[in-house]
């Protein structure tokens, strides 16, 4: 194989047996998985970014921990590159997919043949308030270790902070931000935080714990203007003409998966992913697609526990023994330790929810109009019962 390595312009190499598109927990789990059992092709990784591993999940719970982003690195593209024994090109798009000749051109004006290749792209943040260019600079998002490092640098010191979204990712930084000392309002259309998550009255239960710790809430409000005032504080200005000073914006307003690349190539895509089999084959022979990204069989599921499966799958399919990838119940565990929360949404809406507990410690039951458990949501003391209700739970891909 040819010496582990990573670049920023040219790869010293224009083929590989395999090339994976994105450096995410996804394509870096795919090689490693390769790996450990013993793969010896040759693995071409190509990232947007700087290609430093490190989990993502963790990107919400850094402030709490006061980690650095550097501390977040578990190590850097050349670390990575030598314990994969594979190139890692940063720093580099892929501008096209040509999946008749079976090659990628990157920015760098580079072409790169493959074998097979896995479409690892991950999701962008949906953005759906046009933020003034003047301001751009005082808006961020959070999707990336990268993304990290800038709000990092612009939250040295206590500031205040509104976050715009009450999703997952919206309700794990205003616990993360909160914890690491910083003013946060939270502003979002829903009437209770994590909609697509829980039922109401356990929204209210996370709501009123948030409360409790000082994070101020607008709910049931849309950001209608952002400007500048006069000492130089972002002004938020919300539909009900409630006003909002902040130093910063963070956007949380759900992921999108990226699709470009491979719509432009003619493969199946969807506002819900690129379309793959229960192998995550794409239509196109030797293209796969996985992670945030991958609508398998119908089904995009952006969660860590699908992702494990998936890896698992492919890197048996790519080995030579086809594996067709099952989910079982795959309980969300939300970092919110104001206030704890499992939750295992049910794929359609429910008959009803049977809502047992008191105060904070709720345990929500997803019934269809039989009766049986298609879902469920536990705060507080209740998430305990995650392994159990799991285990009970329809799984979402048998």
């Amino acid at each position: 194989m040819p010496n582990s390595h990573t670049t920023s312009s040219t790869p010293s190499h224009h083929s590989a047996a395999l090339v994976i598109v994105g450096t995410g927990m996804a394509g870096v789990g795919l090689a490693r998985a390769l790996r450990r059992q013993g793969d010896t092709r040759t693995i071409t990784l190509v990232s947007a970014d700087s290609g430093d591993d490190y989990s993502k999940p963790l990107l919400s719970t850094g402030f709490a921990k006061r980690l650095s982003p550097d501390k977040l690195a578990q190590r850097d593209a050349t670390a990575l590159a030598d314990e994969l024994d594979a190139q890692v090109i940063t720093h580099t798009q892929v501008t096209h997919l040509d999946v008749d000749n079976q090659t990628l051109q990157l920015s760098s004006g580079d072409t790169l043949r493959y074998d097979n290749v896995v479409l690892a792209t991950g999701a962008a943040p949906r953005r759906p308030f046009s933020v003034p260019s003047t301001l751009a600079e005082r808006c961020f998002t959070v999707n990336d270790l990268d993304d990290y490092r800038r709000l990092h640098a612009e939250l040295v010191q206590p500031s205040r902070v509104a976050i715009i979204g009450a999703g997952l990712v919206g309700c794990e930084f205003a616990n993360d931000l909160h914890a690491g000392g910083h003013l946060v309002t939270v502003i979002a259309p829903e009437s209770a935080p994590l909609p697509r998550l829980l039922p109401e009255p356990l929204g209210h239960a996370l709501a009123g714990a948030f409360h409790t710790a000082g994070i101020r809430l607008a709910l049931g409000r849309s950001l209608d203007t952002l400007s500048q005032d006069a000492d130089n504080a972002l002004a938020l200005q919300l539909d009900n003409g409630e006003r909002h000073t902040v130093d910063l914006v963070l956007f949380a307003t759900g992921l999108v998966p990226r699709t470009a690349l491979a719509e432009a190539a003619g493969l199946n895509v969807s506002a819900t992913g690129i379309h793959v089999d229960r192998q995550l084959r794409t239509h196109s022979p030797n293209v796969y697609a996985l992670g945030d990204a991958a609508c398998i069989d119908g089904v995009n599921a952006m969660y860590v526990q699908p992702l494990q499966a998936s890896i698992k799958a492919l890197a048996a399919t790519l080995t030579g023994t086809p594996t067709s990838v099952s989910f079982g119940a795959w309980p969300v565990v939300v970092k919110t330790p104001l206030l704890p929360v499992v939750a295992y949404p049910p794929v359609q809406p429910p008959e009803r929810w049977r809502i047992e507990g008191e105060g904070d410690d709720l345990t929500a039951l997803a019934e269809d109009k039989d009766g049986r458990l298609i879902g469920f949501a536990l705060t507080g003391g209740c998430v305990r019962r995650k392994v159990e209700l799991s285990r009970a739970a329809p799984a979402l891909l048998g």
